[in-house]
C-alpha cells in the first residue's frame, strides 16, 4: 500500500489491514484520511438493530445523552440514531429507512477543513448542531444528508469518547464476520446532477474521477462516475440514469430523493464473511450459473475456488491491463429501504468490478422485471 501521512500512521482507526492493493494518491490539501462512520435512521429503528448483528456487527457504545447506538465490526462503524426531534429523525420521516449521514476523517483540524470547504462552495447543514449525532463540524451532503468532519483519533483521542460511553466487557473493535473498513459509498442522483456533485467533491476535497461506466441493460441503462479522495481510501461513485423506470429512478422514487445507494465493506476473506452472513439469513442478489461457466475464460489463472464462488454467488473481476489484479464482490438484496450492502475483497485491484458492473446491473434489472416494475 502507498505510504500515508504520519498522522494516519498513528491512527488506529485509519491503520487499514493489508488490503493487497496499491492505492493511488495525489495532492491532499484538506488532509482526507478515510471514512469514519455511516449514520442510519428509520421510523422503526428495530429494523437496524436486527439487521446489523446479522451482518456481523456488535453494539459497542451508546451516546451519553441521546438514543444513538454505535455498532462496529473491525474498523467499520455504524451509528443507529433514534433520537426524537433530531436531524436523523426528520431525515427518516422524509425518506423512510435511510443513511442520513456519514463522516470523513481528516488529519488537520476539522474546523479548518469546514472553513475551507465553505469558502469553496459547501453549505452548512440546515439544522442546529445539537440535533446532530456528534457535535463536530458538519456540512451538507448529497440529498441533504449530513457530512461530518472528524479530526479526533490516535494520540488526539477517540472520535466518540466525548459523547459516547463504551459498553463494559465489549470488545471495541470486534472481528465479527471479518469486515474491516468501509471501502466506498455509492450514491444515486437525479439525472443531470452528476457534474454538479462531482465538481462539489473536487472543489471541497480534491476528489478525482478514476472510473466511468455507461451501462446498457435489456431495458434500461445508467451512467456511473467513480470519484476517489486524495488519500485513495475515500471512494464515492455517483450514478444517474435518464430512463424513467431504471433501477436508479426506482431508488429515487422510493427514497424520495438522492442518497447513498449502497455501502461497500472490505474483507480479507470474502468466502468466510459471506457464508457467515448467509447463515444469519442475509439475502444476496442472484447471479445466473452461466456467469460462473466462463470465469476461467474471463479471468485466466485466477486461482479461486470456482465451485465455492458459484455456491455463494460471488463475482470475480481482474484489471484490464495485466489480468492478474483481482477483485471479489457480492451485493445484498435491499436491506434499508432501497439501500443495500456490498462485500468486497481486493487482491491488488483498485477498481469497482468493471467487468461485473453489467452483471450487477442486469441482476437488479431481472429483479425489477420479476416484481413487475419493468
Amino acid at each position: 500500500m502507498t505510504a500515508r501521512a504520519d498522522p494516519s500512521q498513528e491512527n488506529p482507526m485509519s491503520a487499514q489491514p493489508n488490503v493487497g492493493m496499491q492505492v493511488t494518491t495525489f495532492e491532499n490539501p484538506q488532509g482526507v484520511d478515510g471514512f469514519e462512520f455511516v449514520e442510519f435512521a428509520a421510523p422503526d429503528a428495530q429494523l437496524l438493530h436486527t439487521l446489523f448483528p446479522r451482518l456481523g456487527f456488535t453494539a459497542v457504545a451508546r451516546h451519553k445523552s441521546k438514543a444513538i447506538t454505535l455498532y462496529r465490526q473491525g474498523e467499520c462503524s455504524f451509528l443507529v440514531n433514534e433520537e426524537p426531534g433530531s436531524f436523523a429523525a426528520d431525515f427518516a420521516a422524509r425518506h423512510g429507512p435511510s443513511a442520513c449521514g456519514f463522516a470523513i476523517r481528516f488529519n488537520r483540524p476539522a474546523a479548518d477543513v469546514q472553513k475551507t470547504a465553505l469558502g469553496n462552495g459547501a453549505e452548512l447543514i440546515p439544522a442546529k448542531i445539537d440535533t446532530l449525532a456528534l457535535q463536530v463540524p458538519t456540512i451538507l451532503g448529497i440529498g441533504g444528508a449530513a457530512l461530518y468532519m472528524i479530526d479526533r483519533y490516535g494520540a488526539a483521542g477517540d472520535a466518540y469518547e466525548n459523547e459516547f460511553e463504551y459498553l463494559p466487557g465489549v470488545d471495541r473493535h470486534p472481528k465479527g464476520f471479518g469486515l474491516t473498513f468501509i471501502d466506498h459509498l455509492t450514491h444515486n442522483l437525479y439525472f443531470g446532477n452528476m457534474q454538479k456533485w462531482s465538481d462539489y467533491y473536487e472543489r471541497l476535497f480534491n476528489f478525482r474521477e478514476i472510473r466511468y461506466f455507461d451501462i446498457k441493460g435489456a431495458k434500461t441503462g445508467l451512467v456511473s462516475k467513480a470519484l476517489t479522495a486524495p488519500d485513495g481510501m475515500v471512494r464515492i461513485p455517483l450514478n444517474e440514469s435518464a430512463d424513467e423506470k431504471s433501477q436508479i429512478n426506482e431508488y429515487l422514487q422510493e427514497y424520495k430523493g438522492e442518497g447513498i445507494q449502497h455501502i461497500a465493506m472490505f474483507t480479507d476473506n470474502i468466502y468466510d464473511s459471506v457464508e457467515a452472513m448467509r447463515a444469519q439469513g442475509v439475502e444476496f442478489l442472484e447471479t445466473p450459473d452461466t456467469y460462473f461457466e466462463v470465469i476461467d475464460m474471463r479471468v485466466p489463472n485466477h486461482g479461486e475456488d470456482v465451485p465455492r464462488l458459484q455456491k455463494n454467488k460471488i463475482l470475480i473481476d481482474a484489471d484490464t491491463e495485466t489480468r492478474t489484479k483481482l477483485l471479489l464482490q457480492i451485493f445484498t438484496q435491499n436491506t434499508i429501504g432501497p439501500i443495500f450492502f456490498e462485500i468486497i475483497q481486493r487482491k491488488g485491484n483498485e477498481g469497482f468490478g468493471n467487468g461485473n458492473f453489467t452483471a450487477l446491473f442486469e441482476s437488479i434489472e431481472r429483479d425489477q422485471m420479476r416484481r413487475g416494475v419493468l
